[in-house]
């Protein structure tokens, strides 16, 4: 089977690692990571420019609908520098989501702007009491459609135009059936917005609903689980992009350091320790080419979960090792490492872990 990239494929690969090249160190990315919103307006309005804010929605929003190649392509690229500007959760969930279940007048007010950047959607899910799970809804719709419960955890929810709530109309916390969908503004009476960092310091934040007036979209919790799918393969596609990232990095390291007199790399226990990890790598890209392969197909969804049961505890694993090989400054903030493995965890635990995407592959 031909896995080579096409034409266009390549060029997609090629302005994303430009992108990194140009715009992103280690220094540069520790700033934006420390704005307001917790990434660089100046990078979000040239991703825009690049059209690389559009090119995941359809033709029809001004995008290029890509594939699951094309978007692995560009994920891959863009974990290797560590962005942090916050693609999959305001674009491939929020801005694809809100795209499939808008009605037409709110779709012909929002699509253009957000495929240009202008402005930006986050999905509000993810309740307290969900412990993994993705049907768990205690956030209720009033008589006069008015919203009130808990979001606890909105990633990417910061300084955005607006959020995408589900909400339930009708049955207990844990059914599926009952629950719609809610555009609420950024700036409703009776949202409280409250920013929090997460592990890999990106910001999130929590919402309070008290009676906010809301907008009812289409769609329903389906419609959540679909979009899900290529956003899960964009997230493991970015964390196979850190860990080649870690490890270069540390196999230069281990190359230059020397402990009595000769390279650490030397060492039969510590080479034998990086092959399992570059095995470990090469099987994550084999189960991403397979979910690759398999789009369009009805195995596509398990395919992508089987990707992110292996890749999000392999990632944290050798996030380990390549600490664990650089010593105690493998943490600190000045080095590469740190801050890719603090990446690894919150790819590996949102929206779920890896055992619950195991679950779901097993059936």
């Amino acid at each position: 089977m031909n896995f080579d990239l096409n034409e266009d494929e390549e060029m997609l690969k090629a302005l994303a690692e430009r992108f990194v090249e140009d715009n992103y160190d280690l220094d540069r990315r520790r700033v934006y990571l420390g704005g307001p919103n917790g990434f660089s307006p100046q990078m979000w309005a040239l991703l825009a420019e690049l059209g690389l804010i559009a090119a995941p929605l359809s033709f029809e929003s001004g995008g290029l609908a890509l594939d699951a190649t094309a978007i692995a392509t560009v994920f891959q690229a863009l974990g290797k520098g560590l962005v942090v500007e916050p693609l999959i959760e305001n674009v491939m969930v929020a801005a694809r989501l809100f795209e499939r279940v808008a009605p037409a007048d709110l779709a012909a007010d929002w699509m253009e702007p957000l495929a240009m950047g202008q402005r930006r959607l986050a999905l509000a899910h993810a309740e307290q009491g969900a412990r993994g799970g993705h049907t768990f809804i205690e956030t209720r719709v009033g008589p006069d459609g008015e919203l009130t419960g808990t979001k606890s955890c909105v990633p990417a929810g910061a300084g955005v135009d607006g959020y995408i709530v589900t909400a339930r109309e009708a049955g207990t916390a844990t059914e599926a059936e009952g629950v719609a969908l809610f555009l609420v503004a950024a700036n409703a009476p009776g949202l409280a917005v409250t920013p929090w960092r997460m592990v890999d310091g990106s910001l999130a934040v929590s919402l309070d609903l008290a009676a906010v007036p809301a907008i009812r979209l289409g769609g329903t919790l389906a419609d959540v689980a679909e979009v899900g799918v290529l956003a899960s393969l964009a997230r493991s596609a970015e964390a196979l992009g850190i860990m080649q990232s870690l490890f270069d990095a540390t196999l230069d390291y281990l190359r230059t350091r020397q402990q009595f007199g000769t390279p650490l790399g030397s060492f039969q226990a510590i080479q034998h320790r990086m092959v399992a990890q570059y095995a470990a790598i090469e099987q994550g890209r084999a189960l991403l080419d397979l979910a690759i392969v398999s789009q369009g197909a009805n195995s596509f969804a398990a395919a992508v979960d089987g990707l992110r049961a292996f890749v999000a505890p392999a990632s944290v694993e050798l996030g380990h090792e390549m600490i664990q090989f650089h010593g105690g400054m493998g943490v600190t903030d000045e080095l590469f490492i740190g801050h890719g493995h603090k990446r690894l965890l919150a790819l590996s635990r949102w929206p779920d872990d890896g055992v619950a995407a195991l679950d779901r592959f097993a059936a």
